[in-house]
């Protein structure tokens, strides 16, 4: 019974078969698998277009490997996001065929269709920001997106930049990921017709703050066209970036 639909589950109660409080475990088991110390959302895809994600950091290696084995049984793909390296040996020891990334942190089981979207295009200021860069970039790629990822174009040799515009140009939306004052995102935003993500990094000096000068200033810049997502958050850019270039491709 546990794999029959609503409409089979509510017909059965109708007819007596199962008793209300029977049918209502089986309806929660649709939506939800309680593990305890987790409790997996097996439909997200259905309500949303995109499955849970397993954030990894704080969790113990045997949790975060419980999440994964489960959602894998149920046939799920499964990105893990700020994921260390003892836990992607416990799942590569597990599930081989398990891509892992050690600079972004992401670990990737399956991946959605790709639905033929537009190119996203992720511009990092400097080497020291590609965790974060890489990180949105293997995110929009897992949920289907082409991706080219671009390194070390910040506004200090700002000539190299321009030397990637005819690249920039070709993408449907931009990830500007950067650290110290955060000023890439503005500028890519005043020489582009696509949609600009901004993405801070905690890079930088003593005043950087950890990223929160970045973060103010991509926030507060005068170019339109820019959405801001937190502070080293590679992934909600990926996820955003992609959403964007969703809807570009169904229009």
């Amino acid at each position: 019974m546990a794999d029959k639909n609503i409409t089979e589950i509510l017909q059965s109660i109708k007819e007596g078969r199962l008793s209300v409080e029977e049918g209502n475990v089986l309806i929660t088991s649709l939506y939800n698998e309680d593990l305890g110390f987790a409790v997996i959302d097996t439909r997200r895809e259905e309500r949303t277009g995109y499955p849970e994600v397993v954030f990894c950091a704080g969790k113990r290696v045997e949790q975060a490997l419980a999440i994964i084995t489960r959602m894998r049984e149920r046939g799920l793909p499964v990105l893990g996001t700020k994921a260390g390296p003892e836990l992607a040996e416990a799942v590569r020891s597990r599930f081989p065929e398990a891509a892992y990334d050690e600079l972004a942190r992401i670990l990737s089981l399956g991946a959605l269709a790709v639905e033929g979207t537009g190119l996203v295009v992720v511009a990092a200021a400097g080497t020291s920001d590609l965790s974060a860069a890489k990180e949105a970039a293997l995110t929009a790629e897992f949920f289907g997106s082409r991706v080219e990822l671009i390194a070390d174009v910040g506004v200090a040799g700002i000539h190299r930049l321009f030397a990637r515009l005819p690249d920039l140009r070709k993408a449907r939306v931009i990830i500007a990921v950067a650290g110290m004052e955060g000023a890439l995102a503005g500028v890519i935003a005043g020489l582009v017709k696509a949609p600009v993500i901004a993405l801070p990094t905690s890079v930088g000096y003593g005043a950087s703050f950890g990223g929160i000068s970045a973060l103010l200033g991509m926030l507060t810049s005068c170019a339109p066209g820019i959405s801001v997502v937190n502070i080293d958050n590679g992934f909600g850019a990926g996820y955003q970036a992609n959403l964007i270039n969703r809807l570009g491709s169904s229009s």
